[in-house]
């Protein structure tokens, strides 16, 4: 069965085309960073206006590509949140849509889940059960996953997520849109001159708390020269705290489930550094990592293609409901 994945959550327009058997058979993207570079950030409005207009055309090419006709698709996914709403919307309808149109069963994907299953797309995929640490610009979780839609919370941030607390330290240090690679470039540059807090790795537990961190860098910088050097040894001391922090509270989790693989996906796991210290960690601890290749981190439709396949091999679909739902808790989700 061929599966057309549709992903419009945020600021990516994104079309993926994935068989159950043979694979991914076709992917492709459209970023919106030079539409929301000038305010430094997403403005949704813009987000779902640019969603309209290369939605349609993105899945024209992916069909092409694919060499496939509308009645070689037997199923269709969408993001259906968390998000924007009017993005999601976007996505939702020409999904439900299409599937009325072209006569085949849609199923609404949740956007972390995605992220969860996007290492599934790699040669060496990991055996289930293992903990995953999914780290993006809206979310920061720490899950237990015994198989499919079987997800046990262990953790999340009780403030800002990562991917947030990147890019909001990149704009107090008057870095370009988006904020969590400028920073990670800057912090290239830097020196270990400065200490930087742990936060919430002095306590038992699994939460994540970054707002500190972010304040505490804030400080540093009113109170240093803020020239060019102290912006990358403090962009260097953020980064290595974050990374740090992630990978003692990895450890905790495979220490407390007794389990030995890692899995990590989301937008933030791209960054080299969070990738080095949980390599590391992981070495030290003897487990395994598995990550999704770079341009699977981040939003795409892929991942949203895979995991709608796996639903809809389940007998899983919806009605022709246009279902959205920017705030969308994973505990919620079926099984398989």
């Amino acid at each position: 069965m061929y599966v057309l994945g549709i992903e419009t959550s945020c600021d990516e327009t994104a079309v993926a085309v994935y068989h159950a058997d043979k694979g991914l058979i076709a992917h492709t993207l459209h970023s919106q960073i030079q539409t929301h570079n000038e305010y430094g950030g997403v403005v949704p409005e813009l987000a779902s206006r640019d969603h309209v207009r290369k939605l349609i055309p993105l899945i024209r090419q992916v069909l092409r590509d694919s060499r496939l006709k509308p009645s070689d698709i037997g199923g269709i996914a969408y993001t259906a949140g968390p998000g924007l709403m009017g993005a999601l919307l976007v996505g939702a309808a020409t999904a439900r849509s299409l599937a009325w149109a072209w006569q085949v069963p849609a199923i609404a994907v949740h956007h972390m889940e995605g992220h969860l299953l996007a290492p599934m797309l790699e040669e060496r995929p990991p055996d289930f059960p293992f903990v995953a640490l999914l780290i993006s610009g809206g979310h920061t979780l720490l899950i237990t996953v015994e198989g499919i839609g079987r997800y046990r919370l262990l953790g999340e941030s009780l403030d800002d997520a990562a991917g947030e607390a990147f890019d909001k330290t990149a704009k107090l240090l008057g870095l370009d849109y988006p904020g969590g690679p400028a920073l990670a470039t800057l912090a290239a540059q830097g020196k270990p001159r400065f200490k930087f807090p742990r936060p919430m790795t002095d306590r038992p537990g699994l939460d994540f708390s970054f707002s500190g961190l972010k304040t505490f860098t804030l400080n540093t910088y009113q109170n240093s020269e803020r020239s060019g050097r102290d912006k990358a040894d403090i962009a260097f001391a953020f980064q290595q705290a974050m990374a740090e922090t992630l990978a003692i509270k990895c450890r905790r989790a495979l220490q407390q489930t007794g389990l030995n693989r890692l899995l990590v996906a989301g937008g933030v796991s791209a960054n080299l550094e969070i990738r080095r210290q949980l390599e590391q960690m992981c070495k030290q601890t003897r487990a395994d990592l598995f990550f999704p290749r770079p341009q699977f981190c981040t939003d795409n439709g892929a991942m949203i293609a895979y995991a709608g396949c796996q639903r809809l091999l389940a007998q899983q679909s919806q009605d022709l409901n246009i279902f959205a739902r920017p705030r969308w808790p994973m505990d919620e989700l079926l099984n398989i």
